[in-house]
């Protein structure tokens, strides 16, 4: 790091800041303070939230007086959806009494962290949430802390080893996750019950199943089941991915076979949905993101939420897979306050920054904890997500080679469906897939 930089002015920082891409607009934030009964919303190019006494937390920290700059999506700053990000900041300070602290706030969506605070690190927030796929391109820039001590002990206690795993890079964590990013199944109940949604070969017995197998994202699944690995499931480069031998060739084979099946179709451009709500779709495989719709699609009552199906490659029912990552919140190691933004980022994944991050935008939490909460446990598409996560799923590797992954696996995923490969070919197909995975 640039020493000299290190040391710049809080206005300094905070103008290089509002310059950086995506990151430059601050959000409505207001001034308060817990000894005061009111507040009052400042300008947007100077907003900043102080908090300088609390009644709840303990008095044991030594005194200090620090600006911390922290930057998250505008949805998690924006007064209708609660402020999320304004309020769990000013919960912390009243956490710490004996800690004056002024907050400052920028916009920047958790996908473009890495692009917005790796322009200049010194000048970037000191606290920041991020996708967890940002986290090699930060850990390049020196952008980003590796976490010890009890910010790693919480996240460890806390969270699934598939969700560590998240958020692990060269043997180091390196930010806290506070919500899971994968894709499960929603179905029809009025067609299939719970125990057709555990076998993929039942449920094409018995309706229409959709399945995005052109997406790269998504056709991992079937590879995965039988025993195919991407860098080691542990972001191990020098293990690169390994689609080899009878267990790759045993999937092609199955997928060539499964795209005949007159109750499967892809799942392309919208049309699993369109035909969800069409009547002509009884099953689909998406995230969150999509409740909705589906609901849309079919009424709220008869939409089912479910972790992934078996899948029957090689004569064996095997467990379907899909990537798992998270967003999580990291430590700008530039920051002049490391001990205030550590203590800040495992407040806002702590387990009761998560459950008002599900109150205020449906944020569905990692916290173990939480997925037995009443209110968290009677939300199906928590539920589903938690369980596929769990159960039904493989970390989404975030190393270098995995740009060759992407558009293989997505042209794989299309030779078959255009019948390029077949039962024939298979074997040579898969091989000459895996050389191109491992390509340096």
């Amino acid at each position: 790091m640039r020493k000299s930089k290190k040391f710049l002015s809080l206005m300094l920082v905070a103008a290089m800041a509002a310059s950086l891409a995506g990151c430059g607009k601050p959000a409505d934030t207001k001034t308060s303070s817990a000894a005061k009964s009111g507040s009052t919303t400042t300008p947007a190019s100077s907003a900043t939230s102080t908090a300088s006494t609390g009644s709840k937390a303990s008095t044991a920290d030594e005194a200090l007086e620090a600006t911390i700059t922290v930057w998250g999506p505008q949805e998690d700053q924006a007064k209708e959806s609660g402020n999320w990000l304004g309020t769990m900041c000013d919960k912390f300070a009243e956490a710490h009494p004996n800690w004056k602290l002024t907050f400052k706030y920028g916009v920047c969506p958790e996908g473009e962290a890495r692009t917005n605070v790796t322009q200049d690190p010194s000048a970037a927030a000191d606290v920041y949430l991020l996708a967890n796929d940002n986290i090699g391109d930060l850990v390049a820039a020196k952008a980003i802390s590796k976490l010890g001590g009890s910010a790693l002990d919480a996240v460890k206690a806390q969270n699934s080893e598939v969700i560590v795993n998240t958020v692990t890079y060269e043997g180091g964590v390196y930010a806290v996750p506070f919500t899971a990013n994968t894709w499960f199944m929603y179905y029809d109940k009025r067609v299939f019950k719970e125990d057709d949604i555990k076998s993929l070969e039942t449920m094409l017995e018995k309706g229409k199943v959709s399945f995005p197998l052109s997406n790269s994202w998504y056709n991992v699944a079937f590879y995965a089941a039988n025993g195919c690995t991407l860098f080691g499931g542990n972001n191990d480069a020098a293990a690169g991915i390994d689609y080899s031998g009878d267990k790759a060739t045993a999937v092609t084979k199955y997928l060539v076979e499964l795209v005949k099946n007159k109750n499967f179709s892809n799942d392309a451009d919208g049309s699993g949905m369109k035909g969800l709500k069409s009547g002509k779709v009884n099953a689909i495989f998406s995230g969150a993101w999509d409740y909705n719709n589906v609901v849309d699609a079919l009424g709220a009552e008869n939409v089912g939420v479910a972790q992934l199906p078996t899948a029957k490659i090689d004569g064996k029912d095997v467990q379907l897979r899909s990537f798992a990552g998270s967003k999580a919140i990291g430590v700008n190691p530039n920051t002049k306050n490391p001990q205030v933004a550590v203590a800040l980022a495992s407040f806002l994944g702590s387990t009761e920054a998560q459950k008002e991050h599900y109150k205020t935008r449906k944020t569905i939490p990692t916290d173990n904890s939480l997925l037995t909460d009443p209110e968290i446990s009677a939300d199906a598409v928590a539920v589903a997500q938690g369980n596929t996560v769990a159960n039904t799923s493989i970390m989404q590797p975030f190393v270098a080679g995995m740009s060759n992954y992407w558009t293989n696996a997505e042209n794989m995923g299309k030779a078959i469906l255009s019948g390029e490969v077949n039962a024939e070919n298979a074997a040579k197909k898969t091989e000459d897939l895996n050389a191109a995975f491992n390509t340096k």
